[in-house]
């Protein structure tokens, strides 16, 4: 069994379980090549890019707590009217610079598009015009996420995760429902008193369990 949510590292090994043309397997074969991301980040990376550019065209990107940066990377193979992409993350891996070199050798245009930054999230000068995203962003970092796209009305989507149910906003509805999905219902509800317009969709629960997508947009 190929289980999709396995942190085992691809390598080269694994090329032949990616054999197509499709810009799916073109992405997961440079990533081999690159021999340093688990598998499991492929598939959140991939199913999150293609939900998110389904919305949102267009846009510098904006990853934060990015890692190694292959969400935002995707997004730009996915989208290219997006002009490029800033990884933010308080302790980039140095592996991150290995997955970039690895998709330029099969796409030369994300030359000088990506650029890796080593801060927190409330250092960096976002725009509206911006799309910002975080992909299992742990803890309160979905809140601060929240918090900083929508003080200057960015589109944004999250994938939250490592809820803090002792410190989190649940709502008083944990009674009703689990206390992530309270704190989740919470976060997309404020978005909507906030006067964004919001879509919630899940990942495949074989790649992730946390696998709640929330998008928005201003209104």
């Amino acid at each position: 069994m190929f289980s999709r949510s396995a942190r085992g590292r691809l390598t080269d090994k694994d090329l032949g379980r990616f054999p197509d043309d499709t810009l799916f397997h073109r992405v997961a074969r440079a990533v081999c090549h690159a021999g340093c991301l688990p598998r499991k980040e492929l598939y959140e990376s991939w199913e999150m890019a293609r939900r998110v550019r389904r919305r949102f065209r267009g846009g510098r990107v904006i990853d934060l707590g990015g890692g190694h940066g292959l969400l935002a990377q995707t997004m730009l193979l996915l989208d290219d009217s997006s002009p490029n992409a800033l990884v933010v993350d308080p302790a980039p891996p140095a592996s991150g610079a290995r997955v970039h070199d690895a998709l330029v050798q099969d796409w030369p245009r994300l030359a000088g598009r990506v650029t890796f930054v080593a801060s927190a999230v409330e250092d960096v000068e976002l725009l509206g015009t911006d799309v910002v995203v975080s992909c299992h962003a742990c803890g309160s970092l979905t809140d601060r996420v929240l918090q900083r796209a929508v003080a200057v009305r960015a589109r944004l989507a999250v994938l939250p995760c490592c809820h803090d149910l002792g410190r989190g906003d649940s709502g008083h509805l944990s009674g009703w429902v689990d206390g992530s999905v309270a704190i989740d219902i919470v976060r997309a509800m404020r978005l909507t008193e906030q006067g964004y317009c919001i879509w919630t969709q899940a990942l495949p629960a074989d790649i992730t369990t946390k696998n709640r997508l929330l998008l928005g947009a201003p209104l």
